[in-house]
């Protein structure tokens, strides 16, 4: 039976930043999996102009009840003033959704 999982895209300004967020992200178990979908070019209004830029676009995969807690973290670790995090629900295979929930579950102290 298929079950929700949480999926967050962002950008980011280049491939350290990316490797960066990713890696501290998944360290602190917010997300199980993170997909680097590589290099985009992205045109935006910013500050009464069009501005454009090459970007790195990550997809993180989470639990729906950790996906809050790595949106805010996003933000708070994210260099851009008002960074782009898109959230949206997925339904995924049984197995893969119970691998995520195992994944982004917080260790138990005793």
């Amino acid at each position: 039976m298929s079950q929700c999982v949480t999926l967050i895209l962002t950008t980011v300004p280049d491939a350290a930043v990316a490797q960066k967020l990713a890696t501290d992200a998944l360290a602190a178990r917010l997300c199980a999996c993170v997909t680097q979908l590589g290099a985009v070019q992205s045109s935006y209004h910013w500050q009464g102009t069009i501005e454009s830029a090459q970007e790195i676009q990550l997809l993180f995969k989470t639990s729906v009840a950790r996906a809050l807690e790595l949106e805010q973290y996003i933000h708070t670790h994210h260099p851009y003033d008002t960074p782009e995090i898109l959230s949206w629900q997925a339904t995924a295979s049984a197995a893969y959704s119970q691998w995520i929930t195992a994944e982004t579950q917080r260790p138990l102290h005793v």
